[in-house]
């Protein structure tokens, strides 16, 4: 359901083709809501039907422009504010990390330091995001900087717990 937002969003901020939205999804909610170019398609089609968005433009190729209607915009708004996220309860990172005392404490450790190797290539992965991006004052930029500090956030906390998470394991047996 969140991918239908996550378009809607944004097109809110401008028209845009499927290929340019698949574009601006790599370059900016791929670390937030992953999707794929048939899952995006898929989507951009049933919002046509449900008159959410309509085709502004076509062009050559069959390439079509979508623009935001009324009814999607409010759709959105309603989304933004008279629903409540749903809280994600299930962690498999975390799930695992409660049985590593059914592995020998250097594979535990090996699971730690694969997080923590996992949260660097994450925060590299923003940080290359934050470069290649052309920030603005408008608020796609202005919220999109409050989700990538989020996102650098979270991968520094996993690094760091992580690292101490490792220092609370029994000692390396020699």
């Amino acid at each position: 359901m969140s991918l239908r937002y996550a378009l809607l969003g944004l097109l809110a901020d401008r028209p845009a083709s499927g290929y340019d939205l698949l574009q601006r999804f790599k370059g900016s909610l791929a670390n937030v809501w992953p999707a794929t170019q048939s899952q995006i398609y898929t989507e951009l089609s049933k919002l046509a039907d449900a008159e959410l968005i309509a085709v502004s433009d076509e062009g050559p190729r069959g390439r079509k422009e979508y623009t935001l209607t009324d009814t999607g915009r409010a759709d959105l708004r309603h989304w933004l504010t008279d629903t409540k996220p749903k809280r994600v309860v299930r962690n498999e990172v975390l799930l695992r990390v409660f049985f590593l005392g059914v592995i020998p404490p250097a594979q535990a450790r090996e699971y730690l330091s694969d997080i923590e190797a996992g949260s660097a290539e994450g925060l590299a992965a923003l940080a290359e995001v934050k470069a290649a991006t052309d920030w603005g004052d408008d608020d796609l930029s202005t919220y999109g900087r409050m989700a990538l500090g989020w996102g650098e956030r979270f991968y520094v906390m996993n690094q760091q717990w992580a690292r101490w998470a490792r220092e609370q394991l029994p000692p390396v047996e020699r």
